[in-house]
């Protein structure tokens, strides 16, 4: 009987799931909440109900702010909110929450640590079990190019060729 060699797993491709760079601690701060009516700000109201907020429930979480509510936000209200989160938050974004996280995602990447990757052949995982926005593809694609010797797309037994590194 001949031995099944699992070529894929010899090959010393190293795969990248861009899912496993997702934010995984959001918490909305939406101003809706704060809203009387769901209509008006009003500053004396608004002010109280920031300092009487429970602000540790955003511990070294991404917080992303928002109104979700129909009104007109002056941008103070903001500002207030993210001053109150600066000490306690890991990182704030605004705007509305699908585009807010593909922001921290590609924020991410390009915080990310290159150096296990150097030399190294890269796959970028593809079909998965989350939506991943394209920007995060090619990010990934700019920040892995000047140290990986290769980079493809997809499954390990299954590429498209992005990237190989020239010999010298």
């Amino acid at each position: 009987m001949e031995t099944i060699i699992n070529k894929v797993a010899e090959s010393g491709i190293i795969t990248l799931n861009l899912e496993d760079l997702l934010p995984k601690d959001i918490i909305v701060f939406d101003l809706k909440d704060f809203l009387f009516m769901e209509l008006i700000l009003k500053e004396k109201d608004y002010r109280e109900a920031l300092l009487t907020h429970d602000w540790t429930q955003y511990e070294q979480k991404d917080v992303i702010l928002t109104c979700t509510a129909d009104a007109i936000i002056p941008v103070w209200a903001y500002m207030l909110a993210a001053q109150y989160l600066q000490p306690v938050a890991k990182r704030i974004r605004m705007g509305k929450v699908e585009q807010a996280s593909k922001e921290l995602l590609l924020d991410t990447i390009n915080q990310l640590n290159t150096d296990p990757y150097v030399d190294q052949r890269m796959v970028i995982k593809g079909c998965g079990d989350v939506h991943i926005p394209d920007e995060a593809y090619a990010m990934i694609t700019f920040k892995l190019r000047p140290v990986a010797k290769s980079i493809m797309y997809g499954e390990p037994c299954s590429t498209v060729p992005i990237y190989k590194q020239k010999k010298v």
